[in-house]
């Protein structure tokens, strides 16, 4: 699905973005939770408005865990199986919403990255975030 340059342009734009995991998580739960206001019921026990601590937080969280399966795409199953069982067993997260947060990080990524998020960037990252969207929601099936 990737090629090797793909894997590459993935990995090297996720360790970028590390140092600011927080920043982007949390703009890209933003957008979703305005752009889709029912993922807003898996958080109804977390304060997610602007700013705060749990947005922060968990917007980090997601980001770290994108930038390490970009680490090795190839062993991406391996690397989200805690995840897979976290969402799908005790979470009960739709994975509609995987889908959803997918396309919300890219628009984060594409108003972060400006010029450098280029059509080839955007192409990969795309189908890495649909990779790593169906790979959380293996667990469903």
């Amino acid at each position: 699905m990737l090629s090797k340059k793909e894997k590459k342009l993935i990995k090297e734009i996720w360790e970028r973005l590390t140092p600011v995991a927080e920043d982007i998580g949390s703009d890209a739960l933003l957008r979703m939770f305005a752009s889709y206001p029912g993922t807003k019921t898996y958080f109804s026990h977390l304060d997610i408005s602007p700013g705060s601590a749990h947005l922060c937080s968990h917007g980090k969280k997601i980001v770290l865990a994108i930038a390490e399966g970009a680490k090795d795409i190839s062993q991406l199953t391996v690397t989200l199986a805690p995840l897979q069982t976290l969402h799908a067993y005790q979470l009960r997260i739709d994975p509609t919403n995987f889908k959803l947060l997918s396309h919300c990080m890219l628009v984060t990524l594409a108003c972060y990255l400006g010029e450098e998020f280029t059509p080839v960037a955007h192409a990969a990252i795309d189908k890495y975030l649909s990779a790593f969207a169906a790979v959380l929601s293996e667990k469903y099936r």
